[in-house]
């Protein structure tokens, strides 16, 4: 079925009073999302989404920015899989902050991922990076330091980019093996580095960890001391002399 945008968007303004009343009240069983509304309009978290895919020419009706709202959402529910989806499908406090009338079903969602563009991923990666930056700023730290870890991320399908490795909790399972860039000081994730689950844990994490250094470095006052945690699993014997 096709919709026009009417009759899925609509603007919401008004933040909700929460209430407390213990007689005759009908709660949304998720209207604790009213604290991630007032946080999502402070931060303009939908517009900054909208702009990550201006220019992706495959957007339909649903808008890839939406579906991106929603995973967020998803998550902050405590659900990992797109199914799950049902259990908050007609719940208003969901709708109010998505600013949508109906939500889209799972092979809507899907649908929508399968189009999104490298340049896409490019522009929320940054996007990410800069909201982390901007808290460093804020907080001005002595010191930074940039922790980097893999971690394994289990597929029980053939997902694109998954290979069967080193997976300790389900074995023989394909996984992706991506590494980690977060902030000790705050525990934010700044970077990560996608790669399927039968590579070693250096693969890539040279190029990766400069890059987050020089990165981290440009946005940071010169004074700011900036260190890297890591495991022996990514040491290397092989010294380039025009990195630092």
């Amino acid at each position: 079925m096709n919709y026009k945008l009417s009759d899925l968007y609509r603007k919401y303004r008004q933040i909700n009073k929460i209430e407390f009343e213990t007689e005759n009240q009908a709660y949304s069983s998720f209207s604790g999302l009213v604290v991630f509304q007032k946080l999502f309009a402070h931060l303009n978290l939908k517009a900054k989404l909208k702009i990550c895919f201006k220019d992706n020419p495959l957007q339909g009706a649903i808008q890839h920015h939406s579906i991106m709202m929603m995973l967020i959402i998803h998550i902050l529910l405590g659900y990992r899989e797109l199914r799950d989806s049902r259990f908050y499908a007609d719940d208003p406090m969901v709708k109010r902050l998505l600013g949508m009338i109906r939500l889209p079903s799972v092979p809507t969602i899907s649908r929508v991922l399968s189009n999104t563009q490298e340049s896409d991923i490019t522009q929320l990666r940054q996007l990410g990076k800069t909201g982390v930056l901007d808290r460093l700023r804020d907080l001005s730290l002595a010191r930074i330091t940039l922790d980097f870890d893999g971690s394994v991320l289990s597929t029980t399908r053939h997902a694109g980019g998954s290979a069967v490795g080193f997976n300790k909790k389900k074995k023989g399972a394909r996984s992706y093996y991506p590494l980690y860039c977060t902030v000790a000081q705050t525990g934010q994730v700044f970077d990560f580095h996608h790669r399927p689950g039968n590579v070693h844990d250096s693969n890539g994490a040279e190029t990766f960890m400069i890059d987050c250094f020089q990165q981290v470095r440009m946005d940071l006052s010169a004074k700011t001391l900036i260190e890297a945690r890591m495991d022996s699993a990514f040491f290397s014997e092989n010294r380039n002399p025009g990195h630092p």
